[in-house]
């Protein structure tokens, strides 16, 4: 079972659940795929906090993922173990070439060790889940992850635990995708894209149960607006509890529950079809 209820031995204990990480069968990262991991604890280069509520965390090495994987097309390339990335939410699979050259991706779901993967982009290959080609070469009706938005960038969408994008239409030079957030757009056919799902899915699933993980996890504790003074909040100040009869804003005034942040002149915008809704408040984003 992915996810674990231990016995209520503490509070913390109680309320908290645990991924199992049945995929993971690695334990160790590999040496010459790691390097050290140097967080700013949401500061910029003069020390000033740009981002509120961070902190450093517990220290972590960073994983070198191959997101393009185009210097090696055409060459097959072995599962060697799965393994868990304290960086990202889904899980990443560590691949050996015929000439000893390993590679990190992020794992798709029911991908196996010993499994052959390949990428391709110049034709298409086999749509067996993990294997890499251009999005004009795979069939529609397929869903894949880790889909590139300019050609030969590398993987910019679909990347988290779970997540994929299924393929429903090809037109012209462009594919139609519909991600899931429920956004429909277009992306360039030279794109490519991974088959399958995204690993690790249960991952949302977990309860940290107390604030000690949160702060392990680099998340500082925020307080409420009405809780400050009238200078360090727009909500704060006042001789009692006032909102100040204005919706929940940021520090900035920036709106905090929703609402439209989006340049509506940015140039990707001809690209979306659909735009994705806020189940929360049924506004478009």
């Amino acid at each position: 079972m992915p996810i674990k209820q231990y016995k209520p031995t503490s509070a913390g204990r109680r309320n908290a659940s645990v991924n199992a990480h049945a995929e993971v069968t690695k334990k160790r990262p590999e040496k010459s795929l790691v390097e050290p991991l140097q967080r700013a604890a949401g500061r910029n280069h003069h020390g000033k906090i740009t981002v509120r509520g961070r902190s450093n965390g517990a220290k972590r090495l960073y994983r070198q993922i191959d997101f393009r994987r185009a210097d090696r097309d055409g060459q097959v390339a072995t599962v060697v173990g799965i393994e868990y990335d304290p960086n990202r939410s889904a899980h990443i699979a560590l691949v050996e070439y015929a000439d000893k050259v390993r590679r990190y991706i992020i794992s798709p779901l029911n991908l196996k060790v010993g499994a052959k993967l390949v990428a391709s982009g110049t034709e298409a290959v086999d749509p067996n889940v993990g294997n890499n080609m251009r999005l004009r070469d795979i069939p529609t009706g397929l869903d894949v992850h880790c889909v590139e938005l300019t050609p030969g960038k590398g993987a910019q969408m679909c990347r988290s635990a779970g997540t994929f994008a299924r393929l429903t239409n090809k037109e012209g030079n462009y594919a139609t995708l519909q991600l899931p957030s429920g956004e429909v757009r277009k992306v360039h056919m030279d794109c490519r894209a991974t088959i399958g799902q995204t690993g690790n899915g249960d991952h949302s699933q977990r309860q940290l149960g107390k604030a000690g993980l949160s702060r392990h996890l680099g998340i500082r504790p925020i307080t409420r607006g009405v809780a400050k003074s009238h200078n360090a909040h727009p909500l704060g100040g006042g001789s009692g509890r006032s909102k100040g009869n204005r919706p929940p804003v940021g520090p900035t005034g920036v709106g905090a529950k929703g609402g439209n942040t989006r340049d509506p002149k940015k140039a990707s915008s001809k690209m979306i079809i659909r735009r994705r809704v806020s189940k929360r408040y049924g506004q478009k984003h």
